[in-house]
């Protein structure tokens, strides 16, 4: 089965899993929830879909709203882990399993504190 913007994440994944950066500050990358992670660790999931059909009536290209949080024990840790994330993510293409990513570019952030741990969130838009 050919894969589509619904697998997004895996490849977003697949980024974040090969950037240095990111990996040396965290190992953890979980699709939408994880129970058992224990901080720092990155939550990724499909937020929103957007698809843009041809006029032929073949598939067009797909935008998918990915959000990425990242949890931390401090503040600054946090930050850091969010801008290694951008450096991985922001303006990035990538190919995985047939899908490609012809751009992701931040579009939104926001932080906050939930459940003794500090939160950066980057939403990105990523055209399939």
């Amino acid at each position: 089965m050919a894969k589509t913007s619904l697998s997004a994440g895996e490849i977003i994944r697949d980024m974040l899993m090969k950037s240095e950066a990111v990996m040396q500050r965290t190992n953890k990358i979980f699709p939408i929830a994880t129970d058992k992670a224990v901080l720092p660790y990155i939550l990724y999931r499909r937020a929103a879909l957007e698809h843009e059909p041809t006029k032929a009536g073949q598939p067009g290209a797909d935008t998918v709203r990915m959000e990425v949080v990242c949890y931390t024990a401090k503040y600054a840790d946090g930050v850091e882990l969010a801008e290694a994330v951008r450096e991985a993510l922001d303006y990035a293409q990538g190919e995985k399993d047939g899908l490609r990513v012809r751009s992701c570019v931040l579009a939104d952030s926001e932080e906050g504190y939930e459940d003794d741990a500090f939160v950066q969130q980057l939403d990105f838009n990523v055209k399939l």
